[in-house]
Order: C-alpha cells, then sequence, then structure tokens
C-alpha cells in the first residue's frame, strides 16, 4: 500500500513539505492533528465518551485518548478531518455541527515495539454532544479496542489530582482474526484482517474498567482540564445521529 503521508511546519505553523507518516514521527517533525470529543447528556449530568487505543497503534498503544482522532493527511483541509468519527466510530456529523474547544501545541514522545517516535502536533480540539448509546457506535477493529464513558466531573476530577481512580463503563472489541491475517502491517488505518477472503469474527462486550490519569496518552494535565472544561458548554443535542 502506498504510504500516509502528512504535511509538516516549522513550530510556527509556516509549511515545509510532505513526509511519510513514518519519518514525520522518527524525525519529529511538526504536524497537524484533529480531535474530537463527544459527550451526552443523562438527566442533570454530563457523560463524556472517551476510547481505548488498538494494541497495533504506532504510538501509545493500549492507552485511553480522545474519543476520536487522527491527523490530517497531505493536503487535507481542517473541515474534512470530521472523517475519523464516521471511520473510528460510525458517527455521521457534519464539520459545521461540531464545537471548537481550543488548539494545542503537543510534543509527545515513547517507543513502541523498539520503535523511539517523537509526535509534535498542532491539534484542533472540537466538542460534540451526541445523545446515543455505545452500542450505537460502530468502532473501527484496527484503531479502537473500546470505547467507555464517565461522568464529565469525575474525569474532570481525575485529572484535577482530585480523584486518585474513576470507574467507567464501556464496550470492548473482540475480533476474532484468522492466523493468516496476524502479520499485516501496523501503518495507520490499515485493518488487521480486512481483506474478503480472511474472515474475522468480531463482538462486542460490555465491561466495566478501573482507570488512573497515567492510562491516557500524556497530552498533559493542561490539555485534559482545559478540554474538559470547555465540554460543558457544548450546546446539547435534542437528536439522535
Amino acid at each position: 500500500m502506498t504510504p500516509e503521508r502528512f504535511d509538516f511546519y516549522d513550530n510556527q505553523q509556516n509549511w515545509l513539505g510532505t513526509a511519510p507518516r513514518t519519518e514525520v514521527h522518527a524525525k519529529g517533525y511538526w504536524h497537524r492533528s484533529f480531535h474530537c470529543w463527544i459527550v451526552r447528556d443523562e438527566g442533570g449530568q454530563r457523560m463524556v465518551l472517551f476510547q481505548r487505543r488498538r494494541d497495533i497503534k504506532d504510538t501509545f498503544p493500549l492507552y485511553y485518548d480522545i474519543t476520536a482522532a487522527g491527523h490530517l493527511t497531505a493536503g487535507e483541509q481542517l473541515h474534512e478531518a470530521s472523517r475519523e468519527l464516521e471511520e473510528e466510530l460510525g458517527v455521521q456529523a457534519a464539520f459545521e455541527t461540531l464545537t471548537y474547544l481550543l488548539t494545542a501545541k503537543q510534543e509527545l514522545q515513547g517507543e513502541v515495539r523498539g520503535v523511539p517516535f517523537i509526535d509534535r502536533e498542532f491539534s484542533s480540539v472540537y466538542g460534540l454532544c451526541l445523545n446515543q448509546s455505545l452500542e450505537d457506535y460502530i468502532l473501527q477493529p484496527s484503531e479502537v479496542h473500546g470505547l467507555y464513558e464517565v461522568a464529565l466531573d469525575d474525569l474532570l476530577a481525575l485529572f484535577r489530582g482530585e480523584r486518585e481512580v474513576i470507574e467507567a463503563n464501556g464496550i470492548r472489541m473482540e475480533i476474532d482474526w484468522l492466523a493468516s491475517s496476524t502479520n499485516q502491517s501496523t501503518e495507520e488505518h490499515t485493518e488487521l484482517g480486512a481483506s474478503d477472503d480472511e474472515p474475522s469474527t468480531i463482538s462486542s462486550v460490555r465491561e466495566t474498567v478501573t482507570v488512573h490519569a497515567h492510562e491516557f496518552v500524556p497530552h498533559g494535565e493542561e490539555y485534559y482540564i482545559s478540554v474538559l472544561e470547555a465540554l460543558y458548554d457544548v450546546p446539547s443535542s435534542h437528536t439522535n445521529t
């Protein structure tokens, strides 16, 4: 398959060129990403959804993270990046229905399967209120391990250091891949076992998880607190999508 390419920039967001995803993360080039946090209202309480990343991800596998997020590919404009909602969660939402929250400048680094990475991003962060059950989401098997929700008050308390641990309810993907599909690429957007002649069984299981702040992708305390506080002001939805 053709390697995924990103536009990359200097630290002032001046465009410099394009490069393959692997090079961008290996050399720490600045690039752009889209984040969208989904909330729903239950009585007088606002709930927030977050995902757990699939174990094949090339950065922070199996960490908890933003409800849906992704990099902008080369030439892609921000309004096109809302495709991530449909790809990862099966949610069709026009970009105009999203609420802009903030733009974050982040530098993350680590090592996955012996390969170091430096992830420098300009992240445009949005919110969406969507009143539907977890079972109504269609999770992308190659990207999302599970989807969870918790009271927004509780998640904010976790990142403020007011709570050491919280419990979240969610659904976990269970996937049975054929043995022949286990050596697929871990490149972003490559779905394991997705070819027509290699079927797999996919099911979802309800579960309750105990979550600590350090189990989230380390976007930083300031990021999480600022975003979660802003989610209280995302307009309520009165219809399901």
